[in-house]
């Protein structure tokens, strides 16, 4: 990992760690407090997603620094998307503690605002990854040996997480829409597993990589270590893939 930490990504670090710590926070509420693990009101969420976007954005931080792309647009689209990772956790606390759906809910004025502000939020995290996805392929990244494989499969199987969430959004906002409120919450179910599992491939085969990097092995056994890591992965997407069309 690199020793120098630009200012921007110090702040997208410590807005990282606020997260994983408030969803660490509200696993001890969950503890306390009881209730659901599962459903569309539970402390599930603010647990998950708060551990999951801190993870990210730790994650797309230190990774992105391995792209070849401009230190200024770099810092404008970590900066964003740190941004929309405390709207994104913020809102689905602030539902949890409402006692009310974060996602789809359209009862009221308030949750309607909610909701559509979560919407908006996932469309601009699609573009800022994306963006980054993109950026991968068109200019191999730098790094230690297999990092420049692990960083495009990262950000490649992450395209299928978001497409997967935004798919789960859409129908989703259609149901709840055409008057089918609780069909709403429970169509997202077929597609959370394919989601979760593509979602962090952009932390563990560079995390895996660079730890290749430590050992004395040669560079070509560490090439086939993370080759055969990406193509377990993509096993593992598929899988989960087979099982969204069969439950869907």
């Amino acid at each position: 990992m690199k020793l120098h930490v630009h200012p921007a990504e110090r702040l997208c670090h410590v807005i990282g760690a606020l997260l994983i710590l408030s969803g660490l926070v509200h696993l001890v509420v969950f503890a306390v407090d009881g209730g659901p693990w599962y459903g569309p009101v539970s402390w599930r969420k603010p647990v998950t997603f708060g551990l999951s976007f801190g993870a990210t954005l730790i994650a797309v931080t230190w990774v992105t620094s391995y792209l070849r792309i401009g230190a200024r647009l770099r810092t404008v689209l970590l900066v964003v998307f740190a941004a929309d990772c405390v709207v994104e956790v913020g809102g689905i606390t602030l539902q949890a503690w409402r006692r009310v759906p974060s996602h789809l809910d359209m009862e009221t004025p308030l949750d309607t605002a909610v909701s559509m502000m979560l919407a908006v939020g996932g469309g601009v995290l699609v573009v800022l990854l994306t963006v980054f996805a993109v950026t991968s392929f068109r200019h191999r990244p730098t790094g230690p040996t297999g990092m420049a494989l692990a960083v495009r499969s990262g950000f490649a199987i992450m395209l299928v997480a978001l497409a997967s969430g935004a798919a789960m959004i859409a129908r989703g906002v259609v149901l709840a829409r055409t008057g089918h409120q609780e069909a709403a919450y429970h169509s997202t179910a077929p597609l959370k597993p394919l989601h979760g599992v593509s979602l962090h491939a952009v932390l563990v085969l560079p995390a895996l990589a660079w730890l290749l990097s430590r050992t004395s092995w040669s560079e070509t056994v560490r090439l086939r270590v993370v080759t055969v890591a990406a193509g377990c992965y993509v096993v593992a997407v598929a899988g989960a893939g087979v099982w969204a069309v069969l439950t869907y």
